[in-house]
């Protein structure tokens, strides 16, 4: 590895740390101000502002003819801001999931993740299925714009323990200084996960790995980076809506945006690999929050443990496939047959109790 690739990597890294920051910074402030939730602002500015180094790699890769790499991009940042991130967040601090995260946002991430599988059958992603993706995604941000006008009124009240919002700015200045610091935050971003890309690229191609293997991991962990920053940031600043609510709107944005571009300007390949594993595992994962996000509205320290180890295992798995080792089966064997039904117990024993504890306390207020 040279100089110049750690260079790269290293004020990539900085440069994302200190743009999460003033994106959520901005964000939340400006959200107070305009009387919009944290949570809708998540969902759209800070959500997809972070997820604009994914459309880069994914046009650059396409365009290129890199198919592998631009599917692998989508697949691996969406395992990726689940597993990983969500993991990590939660493991930090608790974070509470609002009912609109449960009811609407999630169902609608875990149906973009089958429609990839659906679109997928036939061996591509089509110029007609970026199409229609391209107009999902204009239609979840006009129901995005409606929920937000609903709870505009009480957006200050519901919100008033998670983001500071007792002295908003009011000025037009000072309404123009949170714009600037979300801007500059996004540029930081865009800047820093471009670099450190760059230099994790590098050292991958140094290692002769497989193109389909460096999306799902290096480049996805890269460019996924700028939601890793935000999420933490905002979990330990105590922003909770924004940390779950940049994730969901991310992976919701990497299928309809970035996935329905990227196939609208040229057809995406998708392999019987990532066919028959890795889109399937997306889909899993996707389905996972499901009941994990039920269980008292919140996400626990040892549910984001579950989630990071599986990061952890599935990423194993890739690499282990990837060098053909001698202890894949027997690997494989244990998550399915050992790990995964525990796994699933103790997330149905857990929402068994949520359930019941749920119809102890009654009917809760409209």
């Amino acid at each position: 590895m040279t100089l110049e690739t750690f260079i790269y990597f290293a004020v990539g890294l900085v440069l994302l740390i200190v743009g999460a920051e003033l994106l959520v910074r901005g964000a939340s402030r400006l959200a107070g101000a305009i009387g919009v939730s944290p949570l809708v602002i998540g969902l759209t500015v800070v959500a997809f502002g972070t997820s604009a180094p994914e459309l880069a790699v994914s046009l650059s890769a396409a365009t290129a003819g890199q198919s592998d790499l631009a599917l692998g991009n989508v697949i691996g940042s969406n395992i990726f801001n689940v597993l990983f991130i969500l993991g990590i967040s939660a493991m930090i601090t608790p974070l509470v999931v609002s009912v609109q995260l449960i009811r609407t946002d999630v169902p609608i991430m875990v149906g973009s993740t089958v429609l990839v599988l659906l679109m997928g059958i036939d061996g591509g992603i089509t110029r007609a299925d970026g199409l229609v993706l391209v107009a999902l995604l204009a239609g979840y941000l006009v129901l995005l714009f409606y929920l937000s006008r609903r709870e505009s009124k009480e957006s200050e009240a519901q919100f008033a323990d998670v983001v500071d919002v007792s002295e908003p700015p009011r000025t037009a200045g000072k309404l123009l200084l949170q714009v600037v610091y979300i801007l500059v935050g996004l540029g930081l971003l865009v800047l820093g996960s471009r670099w450190l890309v760059h230099g994790a690229a590098e050292m991958a191609r140094a290692w002769n790995v497989d193109e389909l293997v460096i999306g799902l991991t290096i480049i996805a962990a890269g460019t996924s980076l700028p939601e890793v920053a935000t999420s933490i940031v905002a979990s330990m600043r105590g922003q909770r809506d924004i940390a779950v609510g940049n994730i969901v709107g991310s992976s919701i944005f990497n299928v309809f945006a970035i996935l329905g571009i990227t196939a609208t300007v040229t057809p995406v390949l998708v392999s019987e690999a990532a066919l028959w594993f890795d889109v399937p595992v997306m889909v899993a994962v996707a389905m996972f929050c499901l009941p994990i996000f039920f269980t008292r509205a919140k996400i626990s320290r040892w549910e984001g443990g579950i989630f990071f180890f599986y990061y952890i295992a599935y990423t194993s798995y890739v690499v282990l496939d990837e060098l053909q080792h001698e202890v894949l089966p027997t690997y494989r064997s244990v998550l399915l047959y050992a790990v995964m039904p525990v796994t699933l117990l103790t997330v149905a024993v857990s929402l068994g109790n949520s359930l019941r504890s749920r119809r102890r306390a009654g009917p809760s207020p409209p």
